[in-house]
């Protein structure tokens, strides 16, 4: 493809001992004016392989607080282009998608586009269970987005990368786009375990902040009435205080939101989220009652209760 031909996006691709997935991950996004592999020190060929590519590697030294690597990268690289497109290595670009893309930059409608992607585990699409559709605000103006704080990074273990936060567009002018981008790691289970290991100690301080109403300031909000994001963030206030969540998480995915329909690997997706549940439990214990956090009197009081109630029968 020829300079002439490339579509003005920069493409942002986070990254960390990925040498399984950035091969298809760096294929999928040829057609960007200009790619950035923001990586931590990977101790693989992650490096080697993405400068193959013709990729710009910068590597991102995380300090322990805010920014983490994404919205780092959105303050820091010399971006060429206004557009901005952020992939994780186990996501793939379609061309139907870039297509897409293409005539959204010309007609200049909106600052900000939400992606839909598809999650592909044990080789299958997990179509059902509530993981379709998944809207991700991916693309959009780098001058006008940024990646909410959630007011967990110093949380231990959590990494140095944004993980479910979400864009944040100035102004709110926000459209969604058709074709869907691709999720499927090459990793194996181990992985994915490690993985979200590392996710619960993060959803356990989110689970936290949003018991106490505490790191609301700067988010996407809650809304009922909002777009898809914001809906999700409202019913995720109400099940932090919901009892047995573990259990009540393989029965909507599997059960309620027909998980089911997408075979064995829909099982084993739904008893794997319930697990992840599970944890997310206990280390939202531990934050309250081991002593892991450095709170105030009146924080404790005001929290233990609520804290409580909502972890009846998930430990």
């Amino acid at each position: 493809m020829t300079a002439a031909t490339k579509i003005p996006v920069s493409v942002l691709i986070p990254a960390k001992n990925e040498e399984a997935n950035l091969p298809a991950c760096l294929e999928s996004v040829a057609q960007a004016d200009e790619v950035f592999v923001v990586d931590s020190h990977s101790e693989d060929r992650s490096v080697e392989i993405s400068e193959s590519y013709g990729a710009n590697v910068v590597q991102f030294d995380f300090n322990g607080r805010w920014p983490k690597k994404k919205n780092w990268s959105l303050d820091n690289l010399p971006f060429r282009n206004d557009w901005v497109l952020i992939v994780d290595c186990d996501e793939r670009i379609t061309p139907e998608l870039w297509a897409e893309m293409a005539e959204a930059i010309i007609a200049d409608k909106v600052d900000g586009c939400y992606l839909n992607r598809r999650v592909y585990f044990l080789g299958k699409w997990i179509r059902h269970g509530g993981k379709y559709p998944d809207w991700n605000m991916r693309f959009f103006k780098h001058a006008k987005g940024r990646y909410e704080n959630l007011n967990t990074e110093e949380i231990q273990n959590t990494g140095d990368n944004e993980v479910h936060e979400h864009v944040v567009i100035e102004g709110g002018n926000v459209g969604y786009l058709e074709n869907d981008m691709l999720h499927i790691d090459f990793r194996d289970l181990f992985h994915w375990l490690a993985r979200h290991n590392r996710y619960s100690n993060w959803e356990a301080r989110v689970y936290y902040n949003l018991l106490t109403g505490m790191g609301d300031d700067g988010t996407i909000g809650a809304n009922l009435f909002g777009d898809s994001v914001q809906r999700k963030r409202f019913l995720k206030k109400i099940w932090v205080r919901l009892p047995f969540k573990p259990l009540l998480r393989f029965v909507l995915f599997y059960f309620i939101r027909l998980g089911f329909l997408d075979g064995y690997p829909g099982y084993i997706y739904g008893r794997l989220l319930s697990q992840y549940e599970y944890q997310i439990g206990v280390k939202l214990y531990e934050l309250r009652f081991g002593g892991s956090l450095n709170l105030t009197d009146e924080q404790t009081k005001e929290s233990n209760e609520q804290t409580k109630a909502a972890l009846v029968g998930d430990v």
